[in-house]
């Protein structure tokens, strides 16, 4: 089995390139679920929902969330009437959060009511939210403290980052399974999303990061930062906010305490070379260099097979060295 740790865009393209080669059964999605809202009075799950539309192949091409083929009549009517509109969301993706807010309202947990939509929509793969609990990324800026997507859409992740944290996680509990899917998985792949703020929620609930420490399978991430900069997004800010290289060994200083792998795309095999001589290098992941960028379904699917072998040639390195 593998298991998949994931937020945001990159996640959910890393994920259809995973799709694409394991069996569905074989595959547990944990999802951030730092980046919810509620918006004209209903429950959306950002990153749960672009994993579903990818699974289920009716995500936006073109833009790499929401719903293909969209259409806005919704947004523009609630604008009309003096609403908030800059949460784009489209007439597809607004009954999608209205079924989830159904579903909650009468008594399911997130993580039923995600199982739910994933059987409606006929994926069979596992899909579990973090955590049930209401956990929710805030950002500290000089403009005050912003829910993550008023700090990423609605001010485009212009604002200088202070501080972030994670309000509520730390009375949170990992979902039914999500422990179990850690523990039991031959690979645990961290997705090439946000280390702080997507990865980083998923960290923050109580249990999972003990999880990870105590997994016999191989653990591997994928570098969202290429050279000095994140391939999309405020990736690479909010590394240097937490005070961390933006670089691959920050990524890979962010994931030490349980990294087995570090997967870096090719254009950073200088800087491979030196992070496999650091000087504490028995703390320092194996790294892996591949094209990590993913312009098309070929890329995705290319990604996905490289990291894969990457676990397996780390699993036989571990079991060799436990034998020796």
């Amino acid at each position: 089995m593998i298991t998949v740790l994931t937020g945001g865009t990159g996640g959910a393209k890393f994920v259809d390139g995973l799709q694409q080669i394991v069996p569905p059964e074989d595959l547990t999605i944990i999802v951030n679920t730092g980046d919810d809202m509620l918006w004209w009075g209903l429950r959306v799950s950002p990153d749960i929902d672009s994993i579903v539309y990818m699974l289920a192949g009716k995500i936006s091409q073109e833009r790499g969330w929401g719903v293909e083929s969209e259409t806005f009549f919704a947004l523009k009517t609630m604008a009309q009437m003096g609403e908030p509109a800059w949460f784009s969301v489209g007439d597809r993706d607004l009954a999608m959060h209205i079924f989830r807010s159904k579903l909650l309202s009468d008594g399911s947990t997130l993580s039923e009511a995600t199982a739910e939509i994933a059987k409606r929509l006929g994926i069979k793969s596992r899909v579990l939210p973090m955590t049930d609990s209401r956990v929710e990324t805030r950002v500290l800026t000089a403009a005050g403290e912003l829910s993550f997507e008023e700090y990423f859409v609605q001010r485009r992740f212009q604002d200088e980052v202070r501080a972030i944290r994670f309000a509520g996680a730390s009375h949170a509990a990992p979902t039914p399974g999500v422990l179990d899917a850690i523990r039991s998985s031959e690979f645990i792949l961290l997705a090439p999303s946000n280390p702080v703020t997507s990865i980083g929620p998923i960290l923050a609930v109580p249990g999972i990061r003990e999880a990870l420490h105590e997994a016999d399978g191989v653990i591997a991430a994928v570098s969202p930062i290429v050279g000095s900069a994140a391939i999309t997004g405020p990736a690479g800010a909010l590394l240097a906010s937490q005070g961390f290289a933006v670089s691959i060994t920050g990524v890979a200083d962010f994931y030490r305490d349980f990294l087995d792998v570090l997967v870096v795309d090719s254009q950073d095999e200088d800087a491979a070379c030196a992070l496999r001589k650091h000087k504490d290098s028995s703390t320092t992941p194996r790294i892996h260099v591949t094209s990590t960028i993913m312009r098309n379904n070929g890329d995705r699917v290319a990604l996905a097979r490289s990291v894969i072998e990457a676990c397996h040639q780390s699993g036989r390195t571990l079991r060799a060295a436990q034998q020796a």
